[in-house]
């Protein structure tokens, strides 16, 4: 177990305790309330409490707060009681550091006994291996004896044999020190069997002699007896016992005696041995006659027996080689006892001290059931030095100690800041309060403001929208158009403000409706194209052919988004281009570089002609981007995700200013406001709304070169399936399909550009570089060219070509300019067919409309399908009786001017109470535009009012007979209001209006809500 589990289970055990402590202490301290004001005393001490109770469940206990409630409510703790629980925490923690200290040093005890116990029956069971592996082979060698010498006559082993067999093969006998072979002698034999052999059977020595002292001639005879046992055999390390009477020695006698009598191998209790005088045993077989049988009865085997094979074993020396063989000898002390007698055991190998200590006992089994055998064994530490001290105990038990101090400590610093916590939670509780109180003045604040400015700004625009009906002079009109942006600039500022405030209380909303990406930007364009034609610039839109027709999304957003990135690129470009391109992002990933973008390195690659800002480093930092090139970003199947690019070649933005780029209110710098005006917020609200439509927003600027703003945007897509095949046929005008073109063009970036725009309408466009190409290509062409479409920068350098050698019959002539300036005019003037001039930016529905009226094709469109806006609302509203409520007479002139200029009959009401009284069913009105904030009544009551009406009416409380002329009554109603607050827009249709018209009134606003309503005559008559 290492110190760093014993810490963490330490660790837990101590979250357990104080979460007990915590139990404990909410039934102990019910007695501890101050009588004096409860009520206030418990929600002091509720707060505190809480408050201690939150900062410790955030350090890592995790308690439910259910639980901090019940523990720490309608409780009052004293700061005795406090000091009383730290102390106990304290002994609590030295009690289990002393606990644990006292478990970790007994598991290290029992571990030291569990390897003492190994260790020890590790040697133990070797040593008895060896020593069954070595009496095997004596009693092999004692069949050995039986068979070739006494089986054979003449016996077929002497002396000499017997010793160069025992020594060869001593290493099958690793534990023995020699081998000896006693024949059976008679008494009556003695004196033949002493002449046969030559020497005298002599007595064994009964005390021990040094080595150097013994000599076998000096011993006695061995004295008369019934037989004799004397040595024949001896391997040469036991030569010396030769011709010594096994059987004259007390304890060699019982073990020859007890050897012959069992069959069985027998030992010999230790003793000293002849010669070496160490301690050893003799282990003895009796040599049996071959037709011995297995079952022989004890006398049986006497009377067979021919003699005695013995082992000798050198205890001491057997045992040392053993432990020499392991490398951890010396780790414990090893003794060998025998223990046959209990009472007074034998020490066979080992050191004879005695001390206390660890000690394992492991048995021995030698084969010998009559002798008894044991090792003991003990760490070799105990003899030399003291045990190892506990160091793993001693520093776990401490480390637990240290850490319950220091919890107490933390413990008693977080109860000696609960007083100024609590006050500080208290002010954050007001502050707080304040807050939200600021958020909701706030937001009420913009929504008054913005009604009380926008009613004014409505009643001056709709009556300069009027006036502007009248007959005027130049100089008036003029003057009226002035009033009318300067009005719009107003209006503007304040949905930017709005929209600002909308979006730091996160309450703007993304719609998700199908829409025409192609004639969102178209729309842009149109809106742009005014201000790029006065100072010349190249306006340009190219969208991929891989980007879908329809998107699915927040089309009014998309649109705001690209209207202030290109207003910034207008306002500070003064020659040059502005140039929007639109992709998937998959098409960045599978090519480093498409065909349409620009190049810093080359200026022969750009819109214009002018450097750029290198656009991939507006986008070198998107998440959607991965280091590796791959996607990132995961969508859904019916998802794409684009990149709108906006590159200009305006001032750039210094490099100290574009860290701030996107901050609300902030500019370059204090004279960008008074040079080229805005209120700097609008990079910021582009950057919000990217971000809630899953996308990025970055840029590349260069100064004095240009800039490139990118943003990603996710959309779902639009285009069905069964959509996918004629998309492109139904964005095709009939009348240009099978048309081809010829473009001059010696810039690759602005002819790919006027190449998507023209094929967009079904024309098929041949790319070329220069007037004399163009009519080569002409003269050389098999089919039939419609149209030459001629770049401005081309027409002004050779349009001398078409002066004096024109075609005949030559195909019509377009000039696509950027602007009508004095140049193109004059050089227009010298041609005998002049061209049709293409005034740009290119858009579809202003180039179908211009193709049209140089080819002299197409037919023109009734003003009910596709006239203006104007033309469209009074074919929708002529004859149509509405009312219109509003507490002030202004926007009732307005209004109502608004409408009956559209043809509609217009009946006004002052409140809401009138309102209702007018339509109470059954009534003759088609709609109702209801102001919101007024007097006496405000347009949310009235119009639940009218609801309520109608459905008393169409549950068939209050049939009338006029009941035939409408199956159900629900009469569209409006909201006119200057507040444009998305809470406000919400509270109108949840409580029964059907649309929203925000004031002044516009006419493609009204036509959208109106729309919704009402048919044209032509709808109603087909």
């Amino acid at each position: 177990m290492s110190l760093f589990h014993v810490l963490g289970f330490c660790l837990k055990i101590g979250q357990l305790f104080w979460m007990l402590c915590c139990w404990f202490l909410s039934w102990f301290l019910d007695a501890d309330k101050s009588p004096l004001d409860p009520d206030k005393t418990k929600m002091k001490n509720h707060n505190k409490m809480c408050f201690l109770w939150n900062k410790i469940s955030t350090s890592g206990l995790k308690i439910p707060p259910s639980f901090s409630h019940h523990l720490f409510g309608s409780v009052r703790f004293g700061k005795t009681f406090w000091r009383k629980v730290l102390v106990a925490w304290v002994v609590s923690w030295v009690l289990i550091s002393f606990w644990t200290f006292w478990c970790l040093t007994s598991q290290a005890m029992d571990k030291r006994k569990e390897t003492l116990a190994s260790m020890c029956d590790e040697r133990a069971r070797m040593l008895q291996d060896q020593f069954n592996v070595s009496m095997n082979h004596v009693q092999a060698m004692s069949i050995l004896i039986s068979t070739f010498h006494h089986a054979k006559f003449p016996s077929a082993i002497d002396q000499r044999t017997f010793s160069e067999y025992t020594d060869r093969t001593s290493f099958e006998r690793p534990l023995t020190s020699g081998v000896a072979y006693a024949v059976r002698v008679l008494h009556s034999e003695r004196q033949e069997f002493e002449r046969q052999q030559g020497w005298t059977i002599r007595r064994m020595e009964q005390n021990p002699v040094h080595k150097d002292d013994y000599d076998t001639e000096a011993l006695e005879p061995s004295p008369v007896q019934q037989e004799y046992a004397p040595v024949i055999f001896a391997q040469d390390t036991v030569s010396h016992v030769i011709s010594l009477d096994m059987l004259s020695g007390k304890e060699d006698r019982e073990n020859v005696l007890r050897a012959r009598r069992s069959g069985k191998g027998v030992l010999t209790a230790p003793f000293p041995l002849i010669k070496t005088n160490r301690l050893g045993v003799i282990l003895t077989f009796a040599v049996y006659k071959r037709d011995l049988p297995s079952n022989a009865t004890p006398k049986e085997r006497i009377e067979a027996t021919n003699g005695y094979l013995g082992g000798v074993f050198d205890i001491e020396t057997l045992v040392e080689n053993l432990l020499q063989q392991l490398a951890s000898k010396q780790t414990i002390l090893v003794n060998v006892y025998d223990t046959t007698n209990h009472s007074q055991p034998i020490s066979m190998y080992g050191s004879h001290v005695s001390a206390d200590g660890l000690e394992h006992v492991s048995p021995l089994n030698f084969g010998d059931p009559f002798r008894k055998h044991e090792m003991r064994c003990r760490y070799l530490g105990q003899f030399k030095q003291k045990p190892p001290w506990p160091v793993q105990s001693m520093v776990t038990s401490f480390g637990i100690l240290v850490i319950a101090l220091l919890v107490a400590h933390i413990f008693h610093a977080t109860l000696s800041r609960i007083r100024r916590a609590e006050e500080d939670c208290h002010k954050m509780e007001l502050l707080k309060k304040k807050a939200e109180a600021a958020d909701v003045a706030k937001s009420q604040f913009l929504a008054t403001v913005s009604h009380e400015i926008r009613t004014p700004m409505n009643g001056v625009l709709g009556m300069l929208h009027m006036l502007m009906d009248t007959e005027l002079d130049v100089t008036q009109q003029d003057y009226v158009r002035t009033a009318q942006a300067s009005g719009k600039a107003l209006v503007s500022l304040i949905n930017e403000v709005l929209d600002q405030a909308k979006i730091e209380s996160g309450k703007v909303e993304l719609e998700e409706v199908r829409f025409d990406l192609r004639g969102i930007l178209d729309d842009v364009l149109s809106l742009f194209s005014g201000k790029s034609q006065e100072k010349g610039l190249e306006l340009a839109v190219y969208i991929s052919d891989r980007v879908p027709e329809m998107l699915i999304g927040d089309p009014g957003r998309f649109r705001q988004i690209l209207t202030n990135l290109m207003g910034n690129s207008i306002k500070f470009t003064e020659k040059g281009h502005i140039f929007v391109t639109v992709h998937l992002v998959d098409e960045l990933l599978d090519s480093s570089d498409v065909e349409t973008s620009s190049s810093s390195s080359s200026t022969e690659n750009t819109l214009s002609g002018l450097p750029v800002a290198d656009r991939k480093r507006s986008w070198q930092n998107f998440k959607a981007f991965s280091s590796n090139g791959h996607r990132s970003l995961a969508l859904a199947p019916s998802e794409i995700n684009l990149v709108v690019s906006v590159e200009d070649t305006g001032v750039g933005i210094p490099v100290e200013a574009q860290s701030r780029i996107f901050t609300p209110f902030m500019q370059v710098g204090p004279s960008i406001s008074r040079t080229h005006g805005g209120t700097g917020i609008g990079l910021s609200i582009s950057k919000c709304l990217v971000g809630l439509m899953k996308g990025e927003i970055g840029f590349s600027s260069t100064p004095k070169v240009g800039s490139t703003f990118t943003f990603t945007a996710v959309f779902g897509n639009g285009v069905h399936s069964t959509e996918r095949k004629s998309e492109l046929h139904n964005n095709n005008q009939p009348e240009f399909e099978g048309m081809k073109a010829v473009l001059v063009d010696h810039r690759p970036a602005r002819a790919q550009v006027s190449w998507y725009h023209f094929q967009r309408l079904g024309i098929r466009v041949e790319l070329v570089t220069s007037v004399d190409q163009a009519l080569r290509f002409m003269k050389t062409c098999a089919t039939t060219v419609d149209m030459i479409l001629v770049e401005q920068e081309v027409w002004n350098k050779e349009a001398d070509v078409f002066v004096k050698d024109p075609l005949v019959p030559s195909p019509k002539l377009f000039l696509l300019a950027n602007s009508i300036d004095t140049s193109v005019s004059d050089t227009l003037r010298n041609v005998i067919d002049p061209p049709v001039l293409i005034v740009k930016p290119l858009r579809a529905s202003m180039l179908a409309a211009t193709l049209q009226r140089g080819l002299g094709i197409g037919k023109r469109e009734t003003p009910q399908r596709k006239g203006p806006p104007a033309l469209i609302l009074r074919n929708l509203l002529l004859g149509r009786k509405i009312l219109i409520v509003d507490d002030n007479n202004v926007n009732l002139r307005v209004a109502a001017g608004a409408l009956k200029k559209y043809g509609a009959d217009v009946v006004c009401a002052e409140s809401g109470v009138k309102a209702i009284s007018l339509l109470k069913p059954p009534h003759e009105f088609d709609a109702c535009f209801m102001d919101i904030q007024m007097p006496e009544m405000d347009g949310f009551e009235a119009t639940r009012r009218i609801r309520g009406m109608e459905e008393e009416m169409n549950n068939g409380e209050a049939l009338t007979v006029e009941e035939g002329k409408r199956s159900r009554w629900h009469l569209p109603v409006l909201a006119m209001t200057a507040d444009v607050i998305q809470a406000t827009h919400e509270k109108c249709l949840k409580c029964g209006m059907d649309g929203y018209v925000s004031k002044p009134f516009e006419a493609e606003q009204l036509y959208r809500e109106v729309s919704r309503f009402f048919n044209s005559p032509s709808d109603t008559e087909s």
